[in-house]
């Protein structure tokens, strides 16, 4: 009797990898404007931007206003780190959601997320775009899996041409220089196959520049499939025409690799361009204001040094000692013949600038402000004789919502990233982690989670009848986890305030409680429970008191 051998149904083949890297080099060459512009950028901002265009004898001294703008916007956002709460569409989802709020900020933390958002909040404001990976990560925590969210840079992500939407590309890819002999660790079957990079990357002008000798390029694959009129995300990685791993050819992902169907990548855009997923940050702003400013005041500084320096004609056959003349530790200076005029020596006389090129650039350095929302006042600073606290702390408000603005742009992105976390968790938590958490009160608690209460379950009426299944959807309301010290001190100012007018005596906690409905304040609820508490125990004991005086006994 014969028996049948059953050959593995392959989907991604080596050709199909070779026009998936001709479809990768395109893709490159539609972003290569955009690239040139961020490694211009990262040397504006390091101050180096002179070193490219000019020879030493020539550099123009920068100074550094871009410098400040950029990284006073940056305290700003890490002033208002975000963090997450998860909200049920359905009561019977909201034990879930909850756990969920206390899980994702454990996943978060595991990730260093701190140190995450400020990379890419500094990103976006040279580049005008950050990008975060939420990946799954499948040796993570000895081999059990987890979520991953890092940084990205844009240098290393390709998508196609002419999209507004990353998740309109028909295919995304991420490449990334590995050693040979790291790849031939972990996958031997590569020797005598890997060569030089195929993919060029760009890289930044560094210092230190990178070796790409015996380094391979290792492209990460993403690409998108209609089956059975669902949208089924896959995902291929290869180093050359060699496939390492492809989702589409393993059963086990039928489904897709990452089931929501979505590119495990966010963008986060500073000013959005028309036509492209990228936008532009504030270096492109200010980059033009920036080189007046070192033009002028290089410019300002050669004629300041040249004034304060006194030089000389001198005759060749002059009767002065030019050697004892130049040195002013000499108490003597010799000279030849018995007169001695101006046919010997003369000194040079330069002309001072007029103060109108003083005005041109604190005008420009204005004008650098100005486009940057980086005024005086915004910095801590005064000007036109404000003294008054109360003015410039309205100042200060008033300043900063262009910062309030890129804030709260950058947490609608954070809450597209806790919502691809939370789909990581449905997918991939399929065996019971044990996690730290943290109750309402701050204390630590140590619970059991899985992805069972997560996942789709049949829906029944009273008489039995199925109405296919229902997935729990969950939505994220994103704010601010840290405070900066200004509005720390106008919260503790508030409590002041209420105590002083009254508002936790117990008699009157009713209108208490009325003037709390009306105010936007941290923890209102914890107020008014308290407040709510402590009245109700007065009243008790007010009707007590009263009840004792009517029967003639004691309180």
């Amino acid at each position: 009797m014969k028996t049948k051998t059953e050959t593995k149904q392959v989907a991604v083949t080596a050709d199909a990898v070779r026009e998936a890297a001709r479809i990768l080099e395109k893709y490159r060459s539609g972003k290569a404007s955009f690239e040139q512009r961020i490694v211009d950028n990262e040397m504006w901002f390091r101050l180096r931007h002179w070193d490219r265009s000019r020879k030493n004898d020539n550099r123009k001294n920068a100074s550094a206003w871009l410098f400040n703008s950029i990284i006073n916007k940056h305290a700003d956002f890490m002033d208002a780190i975000p963090e997450c709460t998860v909200l049920a569409r359905e009561a019977s989802d909201v034990p879930t959601a909850e756990m969920l709020s206390s899980v994702v900020p454990v996943v978060l933390e595991n990730n260093g997320f701190e140190n995450v958002y400020s990379d890419a909040c500094m990103y976006k404001l040279k580049n005008g775009t950050a990008c975060y990976a939420v990946l799954w990560n499948a040796q993570a925590d000895n081999g059990l899996g987890d979520i991953e969210i890092t940084q990205v840079d844009l240098l290393n992500l390709f998508w196609e041409p002419g999209i507004r939407n990353l998740q309109e590309s028909r295919n995304l890819f991420h490449v990334r220089i590995a050693d040979n002999d790291v790849l031939l660790e972990e996958y031997p079957f590569l020797a005598g196959k890997l060569g030089q990079p195929l993919v060029d990357v760009k890289q930044y002008a560094n210092d230190d520049q990178a070796d790409q000798n015996n380094k391979s390029a290792v492209v990460d694959w993403y690409y998108k499939r209609r089956v059975n009129g669902k949208t089924v995300l896959h995902y291929c990685k290869f180093v050359g025409s060699e496939i390492l791993f492809a989702s589409e050819n393993e059963p086990l992902y039928a489904n897709g690799f990452y089931e929501h169907g979505q590119y495990p990548f966010v963008l986060d855009t500073l000013f959005k361009e028309a036509g492209t997923p990228v936008g532009f940050g504030f270096i492109d702003v200010m980059k033009d204001a920036q080189e007046a400013i070192d033009v002028l005041g290089t410019e300002i500084l050669r004629n300041a040094r040249m004034s304060a320096r006194r030089r000389y004609f001198a005759r060749t056959d002059g009767a002065v000692n030019e050697k004892e003349f130049a040195d002013w530790n000499k108490d003597f200076v010799h000279v030849s013949g018995s007169s001695l005029g101006e046919e010997s020596l003369r000194e040079i006389t330069t002309q001072p600038l007029s103060g109108i090129y003083l005005s041109v650039l604190q005008a420009k350095i204005d004008e650098l402000k100005e486009t940057s929302a980086n005024r005086d006042f915004v910095q801590g600073g005064t000007m036109g004789g404000v003294t008054s606290g109360v003015a410039i702390s309205a100042l200060q408000e008033s300043g900063n919502k262009v910062a309030r603005d890129m804030i709260n742009a950058s947490y609608r992105v954070f809450s597209q990233v806790c919502t691809l976390v939370i789909e990581l968790i449905r997918q991939f938590y399929a065996v019971p982690r044990l996690l730290r958490i943290t109750d309402p009160n701050g204390a630590p608690q140590y619970v059991s989670f899985d992805h069972a209460s997560m996942l789709a379950r049949p829906q029944t009426d009273d008489f039995g009848i199925y109405y296919g299944d229902r997935l729990p959807v969950f939505d994220v309301r994103v704010k601010a986890h840290k405070q900066n010290p200004f509005s720390r001190s106008a919260q503790n100012q508030d409590a002041i305030n209420f105590f002083q007018m009254g508002m936790f005596d117990p008699a009157k906690y009713k209108q208490a409680l009325a003037c709390l409905d009306m105010l936007d304040i941290e923890n209102k609820d914890k107020i008014a429970q308290s407040i709510a508490r402590n009245g109700q125990q007065y009243e008790a004991a007010q009707t007590a008191s009263l009840a004792a005086v009517e029967t003639g006994g004691t309180v």
